[in-house]
């Protein structure tokens, strides 16, 4: 159990049969009044972001969240396939529960899935990935002053915004949380 008082961001919690991630918290102590704790919450299984208070005294069950290292075998067109990379054994997805967390995840590469209680609800693709454009407009110097670009798709089929010196064939880093183009990569 933990109290309202020691919520932390990150903190992972069971509150009114749903899962929480604590996103912001703000310890309140108007002059007026008992002290409370407001909180922005994010459900880990459907991604909506509350707004909670809490009394400091309240207590809650604290959530426990397993990571898995796993590799991203293949889509089969209706399940996407997994295996652990320690035990061997594979578990199948269905896209419902993959949600767009492999746009930019190619085959055979690892990722973390997030179980609660055995059930898995969410993909942590890895952080920055390599990827090939295989399909933008021609590229030309110049006239990048003000940071222009043009939508890119790479090969996972997964559309970017790159800048406009950026050719068909290269390979660019991509920032999985965000979706941004970083840099080019040197091969």
């Amino acid at each position: 159990m933990i109290s309202a008082g020691e919520l932390r961001n990150g903190v992972t919690m069971e509150y009114e049969g749903e899962i929480y991630s604590v996103l912001e918290f703000q310890h309140v102590k108007p002059g007026k009044g008992a002290a409370f704790v407001r909180t922005r919450l994010k459900n880990i299984k459907t991604g909506a972001v509350v707004e909670k208070t809490f009394r400091p005294t309240e207590k809650m069950s604290k959530a426990h969240i397993d990571r898995m290292d796993m590799q991203y075998l293949y889509n089969d067109g209706e399940l996407y396939h997994f295996m652990n990379n320690e035990t061997f054994d594979q578990i199948a997805l269905n896209a419902e529960d993959v949600g767009d967390s492999l746009k930019f995840v190619k085959e055979n590469e690892n990722v973390k899935l997030l179980a609660h209680d055995g059930n898995v609800f969410g993909i942590e693709p890895p952080l920055f990935v390599e990827l090939e454009i295989t399909d933008t407009e021609p590229g030309f110097a110049g006239n990048t002053a003000q940071g222009a670009t043009k939508p890119a798709i790479v090969e996972t089929g997964a559309s970017v915004q790159v800048p406009l010196f950026i050719n068909q064939g290269e390979i660019i880093k991509i920032d999985t949380r965000t979706g941004e183009y970083l840099s080019r990569v040197n091969n």
